[in-house]
């Protein structure tokens, strides 16, 4: 029976034993240089004294790859029979008892070949890795789960074999393995990559510049979050209150004002131009009670989340709090707030808001939008 991601989880994060650390390195389309690049830091981190074996590489042939392969000990595969004809797939378990400090397994997304222990070579990865064994793979971006309908919707292939996104995220360190799409459509001119009889059908299809523009694009933005959240994960751990700008997070208060999609549109605008992430917080104080103000409101988060806004719905009795809560959680870097043009106490009180935001978040830009009045 398939194990479920907690089931994995589970598996690979045992009290009794160490976990072992996955990097991987992603690339955005075949002959960008992933196995490559695998194998020169295998080989630059034995002369170390690290023992690391091959589990499972994927050559096809390439000259570079096979003599680079070599010069590293490889655990013989494991052969299967399947409807006469006789595969070759990693062996999981004698990977296990020969047990390296480091793995190469090649191609995450592959899927085995029946008979084999796992469907999957994500799943004996994770094995590997309860074991206490690190490993070193490779992956392309159209083959993470998440991704594969957009890349199906760019390119018109239906991508076959995916690995969910939690696997991938669970990485210890994501390594994006870069080359402009100018430099891989030249390797593949020169036969790099394909044998010469598949060359121009490749470049006329898949390789076309657009589609590998597009798929780097990805790759890079996938790698980009990695990032956040290893400095996420790091900042928590160390229990870092202030904010370090290094990518822009841009919160925008709204309300049910419907005036607020004004607001919106300028946050939505600001986050495009400074490439930041952006937040559409909204706090329930438990006096949005009518039908009309819940339509109006919903109707502002839509516009929100249809501007690219991540959607963040808070509970709290004072507004300020709320927010200053969540800026800090997040490390947002720039809030924006609305404001009608009103006088006397109302804009007292809305200036005191602004200030016990200001008092309970980290240094924070603050950003007023002057809106019409009601």
């Amino acid at each position: 029976m398939q194990k479920t991601p907690e089931q994995w989880l589970d598996a690979v994060s045992p009290p009794q034993k160490v976990r072992g650390n996955l990097k991987l390195f992603l690339g955005y389309a075949p002959g960008v240089g992933k196995t490559y690049t695998m194998l020169s830091e295998a080989i630059r981190r034995r002369t170390y004294g690290e023992d690391l074996v091959i589990g499972m590489v994927e050559t096809h042939g390439r000259k570079a790859i096979v003599e680079l392969a070599a010069q590293l000990e490889t655990v013989p595969l494991r052969k299967i029979e399947y409807k006469g004809t006789v595969f070759e797939e990693m062996d999981v378990d004698a990977i296990q008892a020969r047990h390296p400090r480091v793995a190469l397994v090649d191609e995450l997304a592959h899927t085995n070949i029946p008979g084999s222990k796992h469907g999957k070579r994500y799943e004996d990865v994770l094995e590997l890795l309860a074991a206490g064994i690190d490993v070193l793979s490779t992956l392309n971006v159209q083959h993470l789960e998440s991704i594969a309908p957009t890349i199906h919707t760019i390119t018109g292939i239906r991508v076959r074999e995916t690995v969910p996104d939690w696997v991938v995220q669970s990485a210890a360190e994501s390594v994006m393995v870069d080359l402009t799409p100018e430099a891989l459509q030249n390797r593949m001119k020169r036969g790099d990559i394909y044998a010469a009889q598949k060359i121009e059908q490749a470049l006329t299809n898949f390789f076309r510049r657009g589609n590998l523009i597009a798929l780097r694009e990805l790759a890079l933005r996938q790698v980009a979050e990695q990032v956040d959240r290893t400095l996420e994960s790091y900042m928590e751990q160390k229990d870092i209150q202030a904010t370090w700008p290094v990518r822009e997070k841009i919160a925008v208060c709204i309300s049910s004002n419907p005036k607020a999609q004004y607001l919106i549109a300028r946050a939505a605008r600001m986050a495009r131009r400074m490439d930041a992430e952006l937040y559409a917080v909204y706090v329930d104080t438990g006096r949005d009670t009518d039908q009309t103000t819940r339509e109006r409101r919903e109707a502002n988060l839509q516009f929100a989340e249809s501007l690219g806004a991540t959607i963040v719905r808070l509970e709290g009795k004072i507004v300020a709090e709320a927010v200053a809560a969540f800026a800090r959680e997040k490390h947002v870097t720039q809030i924006i707030f609305g404001r009608s043009a009103v006088g006397g106490w109302r804009k007292f009180l809305y200036l005191n808001n602004i200030h016990q935001v200001l008092r309970g978040a980290p240094a924070v830009d603050v950003h007023i939008v002057t809106q019409e009045p009601d």
